[in-house]
This record gives structure tokens, C-alpha cells and sequence, in this order.
């Protein structure tokens, strides 16, 4: 048998810890003058017209009728973006560590917050915001530059596959990051489309990977994920059922993305899909639904894509989705964690 050792001190445990509260911390203090603008500005977050496979959200609309009636405002994830940023900056900027990450997390959310302003400002007609086109090559840009600075400047250009180990890809790594940047990104966005969902299961995706950061002794990148983790909770606290506000594409493109590079970062991009179950499960549902709508003459196999919406449709109330959603998120992390361990223990 072997035995997994721990070389983190109790002052670094400590420090992580204490990161986590202090973004915690900034994050509830950022909320009430946020939350104040906008009201005030009215940063309404625009009724979905189409769904993501592209026909009329008719299911969705049915659903959410009431909820958009509310005027619930969008952008909320400017909070714990600038909690982070000010915690990484002060108190966590390493070169190696969390440089890339803190980049692309800002990278991707400032494309996100351009985007949640047309959408704000925007027309009534169809999908207010940014032309998909557009958005993708602009997020291209950022991933690809990530993945020149990972090929680069941090020297890596190696990826770990089961049962083969680290396996050399050369400059093919720069393509793989972009890959895993931009599907990860797109996949939480698809997951934010209910009250507290992607903030509960974000929180949980960043722990899980705070844990695996300790036993591969990059305690800053651990720090890193439990920074955003602590100012998530401070979020979801406001988000859930009935939602003060939504994280809008700053959010969940900005942590969609640095969730990424954080598993380009410690090589374990293998385990991401099952960390990540839920963005993997809602994906995967839009993919199946615009396939059979093409292979089956129009028709889908889920009442509504994301999954979400199909459960919805199906009677249970947004509640019991979101936290049943939240706990096979836990469980897909606890399994991540476990893949992990045993990669390590072998």
C-alpha cells in the first residue's frame, strides 16, 4: 500500500483558508452597492427568445414567464470577479501559478461583461447580445494566448493520459488548451440558467480542485480557487431561489474559463468532465437535441435544452432541480478527487 503525504504547513493552510474568507469577505461588502446601481440602472437581463438548439423557446418561456417579470439584474458576476482580482493581486500573484488563470478569468469575463451590456441595451428581437460569431473568436483569442503562455513561458508541453502517464504533445498543447478553455467555458454558461445552479456548482468545482492543487503542492493556485469558492458563496447566498440577481456571461465565461486553465494547470484534464458532470450532462443535452431535430425530422429527445429546463417541464419545481443538480455536482467531485488520489497512490 502506499501512502499519500502531505508537505502543507499550518501556516499555509492557513493562508489559503484565510484568502477564501478575505474574498468571501469583499465580495459580501461589494454586493449591496451593486445590487443598489442595478436597480437603479435597471440591468434587466433580457427573456430568451430562441432556445440553444435554435427553434422558439416556447418550454422555456412557459417556464420563466414569471421570473423575467420580476426584473432581475444581470452582471452580478462583476462581484466576485473583482473580489478575486483584488485578493490575487495583493495577496496571491505568483508567475507560475496564478498569473495565467487570473488573465484569463478576466480576460474571458470582460468579453462576458461586453456582451451582458448589449444584452442589456440591446433589442427585444431574438437573443439580445453579442453575435455568437464574434464572441467565439474573441474567446478564441484569450485561450490561444493562454495556451502560448502555458507552451511558452511555463515550459509545459506534456498532458497526463490514463493509463499511458504524461504523454509529450509539443506544441500541439497550445490547441489543447484552447480546446479545454473554451469548451469548459461554454459548458458553464449553458449551466447558468438557474436561480443559484451554476454559483452552487461552481463553488463545489473550485473546492474540488483547491484539494487537488494541496496534494500536488501549488498551494497558490489552491488559494486561487478558494478565493473564487469563498466570494461564490457569498454569491449564491443572493442568488438562489428567488434570485436578487444573475452572474450574467461576465461570470459564467470569466469562472467557466479559469476553471479550464486551472485543469490545464495541474494536468488533470481527465477528471474535468467528471468534476464538471453537470456541465458535461447540460452540453451534451443541447448537442442531442439539435442532432435528433436534424437526424429525426424536428424532433427532440428533451422537452427543453439545457437538461434543466426538461425537468422543469416535466413538473419539478426550479428547487429541486438546482439542488439535486448540486448533488450530483458533489458526487461527480468526490469521484473526481478519488481518480486523483488513486492516480497518485499508484
Amino acid at each position: 500500500m502506499t501512502y499519500i503525504a502531505l508537505d502543507i504547513t499550518s501556516h499555509a493552510a492557513a493562508r489559503i483558508i484565510g484568502l477564501g474568507i478575505l474574498s468571501f469577505m469583499i465580495s459580501m461588502i461589494i454586493t449591496p452597492m451593486y445590487t443598489r446601481i442595478a436597480y437603479k440602472k435597471q440591468w434587466w437581463k433580457r427573456q430568451r427568445t430562441e432556445s440553444w438548439t435554435g427553434e422558439k423557446a416556447v418550454v422555456y418561456n412557459k417556464l420563466h414567464a414569471e421570473k423575467h417579470k420580476r426584473h432581475v439584474p444581470t452582471m452580478a458576476g462583476l462581484i466576485f470577479i473583482t473580489a478575486v482580482v483584488l485578493v490575487t493581486i495583493f495577496y496571491n500573484l505568483d508567475r507560475t501559478q496564478t498569473w495565467l488563470p487570473l488573465a484569463a478569468m478576466v480576460g474571458s469575463g470582460f468579453i462576458g461583461l461586453v456582451d451582458d451590456v448589449i444584452n442589456i441595451r440591446g433589442s427585444d428581437k431574438g437573443i439580445a447580445g453579442m453575435r455568437s460569431k464574434l464572441k467565439f473568436i474573441l474567446h478564441s483569442a484569450v485561450a490561444l494566448v493562454g495556451g502560448w503562455w502555458f507552451f511558452y513561458k511555463l515550459g509545459v508541453n506534456y498532458l497526463y493520459i490514463p493509463g499511458l502517464g504524461n504523454v509529450h504533445v509539443g506544441i500541439f498543447i497550445v490547441l489543447i488548451f484552447w480546446l479545454v478553455v473554451i469548451a469548459t467555458a461554454n459548458a458553464v454558461n449553458i449551466t447558468d440558467g438557474l436561480d443559484g445552479l451554476a454559483g452552487g456548482l461552481l463553488t463545489t468545482s473550485f473546492t474540488a480542485y483547491s484539494i487537488i492543487c494541496i496534494f500536488e503542492n501549488k498551494y497558490n493556485l489552491a488559494a486561487f480557487c478558494i478565493s473564487i469558492a469563498g466570494a461564490l458563496i457569498s454569491y449564491t447566498w443572493f442568488n438562489i431561489f428567488p434570485a436578487r440577481f444573475f452572474m450574467g456571461d461576465v461570470g459564467a465565461f470569466g469562472l467557466g474559463t479559469a476553471l479550464g486553465v486551472v485543469a490545464m494547470l495541474t494536468n488533470t484534464i481527465y477528471i474535468l468532465p467528471v468534476i464538471g458532470i453537470v456541465y458535461l450532462a447540460e452540453t451534451g443535452s443541447v448537442i442531442i437535441n439539435r442532432l435528433s431535430k436534424k437526424l429525426r425530422k424536428g424532433k427532440k429527445v428533451f422537452l427543453s435544452s439545457p437538461v434543466h429546463h426538461h425537468f422543469e417541464a416535466i413538473g419539478w419545481p426550479e428547487t429541486k432541480v438546482t439542488m439535486r443538480f448540486w448533488l450530483i455536482g458533489q458526487i461527480g467531485a468526490t469521484a473526481g478527487i478519488a481518480l486523483f488520489l488513486l492516480r497518485i497512490a499508484l
